[in-house]
This record gives C-alpha cells, sequence and structure tokens, in this order.
C-alpha cells in the first residue's frame, strides 16, 4: 500500500488572513494536495486573486469570504457558512495579524497596544473558539479530529524589544494552542503554533529594504536569506493532514534556523 497522508481529498480547511504572505503560501500549498480551502481576509481583491491562483492547484474547491477576524460577529457567521457549504471543517489556521511597535516601550500607546490585541489576540480566540465548536460536534456524532494552528512569532519566546505589544499577543496565543491541546485531545484534536522567523512579507516589508537590517540580522540567519511565503507549504500541509493526528501540544518553529544562534 503506497502512503499518501499528503493527500488532502476530502479534507476542508480554513485559512485565516488567507490572501496574502504567509497565509497564501498555506493556501497554495494546501489547494495543490487536493484540499477544499476557505481564505478568509479583509479585503475582496485580494481575496479574489488568492481564490483565482489557489483553484488551478488541485482537485479541491477554493472560496474566499471577506472577515474581520477582530470583529466576532463576522468570524461566528463566517464559520457557519464555511460548514454550511462543505458540510465539515478539518484544520483551521488562525494566521491573520498586524505588527505595530514603537519607538520605545515607555512611549507605546494604548492605541498600539490594542491595535494588536484585536486581531492577534481576539481574533485568533474567535476564530479557534468557533472551529472548535465545529469539530466538538462532528465528534460527538461519532467522526473525531481536527487541527487547530496557530500562527505565532518568534517574538513570543524571544526578546523583542519595543515590540512588547505584538510579542504579548504571540506569547499568549502559544499558551492559548497548548491549553486546547491539552483540552481537546478526547475528540481526536489537536493543536499547534508555528512560530516564523524573519519572513519577507507586507508586514516586514521596512525591514527588508534596511542595509542595516539586513547586515545586522538576516546575516545571522543560518540559511542567510529571509523566509518566503512558501516554506510554509509543507507545514500546513503536514498539520492539516492525518500524517499529525498524534502531534499536538508543539511550537513549530520556521527560521532557517536563527533561534539556534
Amino acid at each position: 500500500m503506497v502512503y499518501k497522508p499528503f493527500d488532502l481529498s476530502g479534507k476542508v480547511v480554513v485559512v485565516t488572513g488567507g490572501n496574502k504572505g504567509i497565509g497564501l503560501g498555506m493556501v497554495e500549498a494546501l489547494a495543490a494536495s487536493n484540499a477544499t480551502v476557505a481564505i478568509w481576509g479583509r479585503k475582496t481583491a485580494d481575496n479574489d486573486a488568492a481564490t483565482k491562483k489557489a483553484e488551478a492547484l488541485g482537485t479541491g474547491t477554493v472560496k474566499s469570504w471577506a472577515v474581520d477576524v477582530g470583529e466576532e460577529d463576522q468570524v461566528i457567521k463566517a464559520m457557519k457558512e464555511v460548514e454550511e457549504e462543505f458540510g465539515r471543517i478539518d484544520a483551521t489556521f488562525a494566521n491573520a495579524g498586524v505588527g505595530r511597535g514603537a519607538a520605545a516601550f515607555e512611549q507605546m500607546t494604548l492605541d498600539t497596544w490594542r491595535y494588536n490585541q484585536k486581531i492577534n489576540s481576539e481574533g485568533a480566540f474567535f476564530t479557534l473558539r468557533e472551529a472548535a465548536k465545529s469539530m466538538v460536534a462532528r465528534a460527538k456524532a461519532g467522526d473525531p479530529g481536527g487541527s487547530l494552528v496557530g500562527t505565532a512569532s518568534l517574538a513570543g519566546i524571544e526578546g523583542a524589544g519595543r515590540n512588547q505589544s505584538y510579542a504579548h499577543t504571540k506569547g499568549g496565543l502559544i499558551a492559548m494552542m497548548n491549553a486546547i491541546s491539552s483540552e481537546y485531545g478526547r475528540y481526536g484534536i489537536r493543536a499547534n503554533s508555528i512560530l516564523p522567523g524573519w519572513i519577507a512579507t507586507d508586514m516586514t516589508e521596512g525591514a527588508q529594504g534596511n542595509d542595516v537590517f539586513q547586515t545586522k540580522v538576516i546575516s545571522r540567519v543560518p540559511a542567510r536569506r529571509w523566509g518566503e511565503p512558501e516554506d510554509f507549504g509543507g507545514i500546513a500541509v503536514y498539520l492539516a493532514s492525518d500524517a499529525s493526528k498524534y502531534h499536538s501540544g508543539d511550537t513549530l518553529v520556521v527560521d532557517g534556523g536563527y533561534a539556534k544562534f
């Protein structure tokens, strides 16, 4: 028998922030592995472009929803619509995120603090909670299993000067995923965190053009380059697949080896 755990035919996967950056890298790999993918993003034009690109890659359906994950009612509505449209939810990636820092911690404003919290903390909470409801109901009906994934950051476990608000959200997300894994393992639901390092996305655009940053930081990455969104395709497929059905409560670092040096 051929081992085919990475063929995601029949799997339904939700990816928040799936229209750009790391999320789009995940979406493309999931779609290419034949998953049915629900892309969530705030901008319809970006959603449409991502959907068009991904739907040609595999045999599954790809559809997008305009969702601001920081708004609880929008998350509840969209998750229900995904379940009604496709009949189930097998994996959900709480990937949508923002990052706003300050010139110094003592100058950080409450507005900056709350800006990060709304999307990175509350948005992930709403998303994962609603996905868990669906998975638990399915398990109680005799069909256990599911994968919940939070895109955190190295900032959640390492010092991130001038980014305490962002770091707080990502450290909290890691803790939330660990707690979910403990509570929902009985339903066959696993929960894990992905911790990206320095990745070339819209969020890091300013640093990408900074020669000093390139010299002082990126040169210390053992892989000697910025990470790319497609570097997250393989781990997304793995965590959505049955190959990871006994892998839970983990923090999976994808940083080119940066955290080790």
